[in-house]
């Protein structure tokens, strides 16, 4: 993972994690990306000292939790899995498959993929019931 240092049009700074810079590009033009102080989606990364991750930096995040919160991570972590194995992945088609669904247009049945927060909210107004799902870094479709 990297992190970006991010700033809005309005000059809110905050940071952002992602899988690489073609992750960070990707979800910017999809609409991903917003400003948490004000929505806006005119985001571009700032300058930042780069950080370099080595094994003995990993070991540290690791022991950084106890055994409960370990536990709990991995627990996170195979339901996220088993939810992906059971479901259908329908990439950034999310919210047109979940409404079909929700207003009976297709067959019932377990999806996941992505959607753009105004996508989310639309969903919500309409009354579809959905969850986010965490993305871990070695997470694959």
């Amino acid at each position: 993972m990297i992190r970006f240092s991010l700033g809005c049009e309005h000059d809110h700074e905050f940071e952002g994690w992602f899988r690489n810079n073609d992750d960070f590009e990707t979800q910017k033009k999809r609409g991903f990306v917003e400003c948490p102080a004000c929505g806006s989606h005119k985001v571009e990364k700032a300058l930042m000292a780069p950080a370099v991750s080595t094994g003995r930096k990993k070991e540290k995040v690791a022991l950084a939790m106890n055994a409960q919160q370990q536990a709990a991570m991995a627990q996170l972590k195979a339901l996220s899995e088993k939810m992906r194995e059971n479901a259908d992945y329908v990439g950034d088609k999310f919210a047109e498959e979940a409404r079909k669904i929700h207003f009976g247009e297709a067959d019932a049945r377990g999806i996941y993929g992505e959607a753009t927060p105004d996508e989310a909210r639309g969903l919500a107004e309409d009354g579809v019931e959905f969850l986010p799902i965490p993305v871990f870094p070695d997470d694959r479709n």
